[in-house]
C-alpha cells in the first residue's frame, strides 16, 4: 500500500460529535420531555430526510439551526399524524403553539451539542492540516459547505463533497471516487473516516483506500475485514501509525 498523503472524513456522527444523527435527535427529545422510543422516532426520522434531500433549492441556504429546525418540523409533522397514539395526542393537545415549543426546544437541544462536536473537530483538524490533504465525504442536503463554513472548518478542506450537489448517496462508491478526483489522489493514499461500516468504510475498502472506522454501533463478523484501523473518538485520528 502507498503512503497516506489525504484524509476524508464523514461528517454527521464524525466531525460533528461522535453518534448518529438519529440517536443524538432522540436525546434531544427526551430533553424536551418527550417520551418516544428509537423504534418510534426512526420512521420520522427517515421522512424528514428524504424531504430534506429533495429540497436542496431550499435548504442550500440554511445554517445548521435552520436545517435542523427544517427537519425538526417534518418529523413533528409525521409524529403527528403517523406516530404512535400517545405522542399524536400529546401534540395535538399541545396545539400550534406548543408544537412550536417543541420544535424550538429539540432544536436548540440538537444543535447545543452539534456545536460543541464541531468546535472539538476544530481542534483536532488544526495539527492534522500541515499533515494531509483533507476532504468531507457526506450524505448531506447541499448546504454542507455553509456547514462548513459557519463552524469555522472550511479552511481545512481541499474537497467537499455533498451528496445533494453531485446526486451520488453513499453507500454508491462513486461518491468516493468524486472525491479523490478533487484532491488529485490515488484510492491508495487516501483514508476514510466514518462512523458507518455500510456507508463509509465498506465502499471506500472496495475503492482501495484505507479505512478508520469511529465505533458508534456494534460490529458484525462480516464486517471484521473492512476497516483496516478502528478507533473510539476523532482524537484517535492523530495518533494513527501509517
Amino acid at each position: 500500500m502507498g503512503t497516506i498523503s489525504a484524509l476524508v472524513f464523514d461528517f454527521g456522527g464524525t466531525l460533528d460529535g461522535p453518534a448518529h444523527w438519529l440517536d443524538r435527535f432522540l436525546l434531544s427529545y427526551r430533553a424536551a420531555a418527550i417520551a418516544i422510543k428509537r423504534t418510534e422516532l426512526d420512521p420520522a426520522f427517515d421522512h424528514a430526510t428524504r424531504i430534506g434531500y429533495g429540497a436542496t433549492r431550499v435548504v442550500a441556504r440554511f445554517g445548521m439551526t435552520d436545517l435542523v429546525r427544517f427537519l425538526v418540523g417534518h418529523q413533528f409533522e409525521f409524529l403527528r399524524k403517523s406516530g404512535p397514539d400517545p405522542i399524536r395526542a400529546t401534540l395535538e393537545d399541545s396545539g400550534a403553539a406548543g408544537r412550536h415549543r417543541f420544535v424550538e426546544a429539540v432544536t436548540n437541544s440538537f444543535v447545543r451539542e452539534t456545536s460543541a462536536g464541531l468546535a472539538h473537530s476544530r481542534e483536532v483538524l488544526g495539527p492534522l492540516k500541515g499533515r494531509f490533504k483533507m476532504g468531507v465525504v457526506s450524505n448531506f442536503y447541499g448546504n454542507l459547505d455553509r456547514i462548513l463554513e459557519e463552524a469555522k472548518l472550511n479552511q481545512f478542506f481541499a474537497a467537499v463533497t455533498d451528496s445533494s450537489r453531485v446526486g451520488i448517496f453513499k453507500p454508491d462508491a462513486r461518491i468516493f471516487e468524486h472525491a479523490l478526483k478533487k484532491l488529485h489522489c490515488a484510492p491508495d493514499a487516501v483514508a476514510m473516516i466514518g462512523d458507518s461500516l455500510t456507508k463509509d468504510c465498506a465502499p471506500a475498502h472496495k475503492l482501495g483506500m484505507r479505512t478508520v472506522w469511529l465505533r458508534t454501533e456494534p460490529r458484525s463478523d462480516e464486517d471484521s475485514d473492512v476497516p483496516d484501523v478502528t478507533i473510539g473518538s476523532i482524537d484517535e485520528v492523530a495518533q494513527i501509525q501509517w
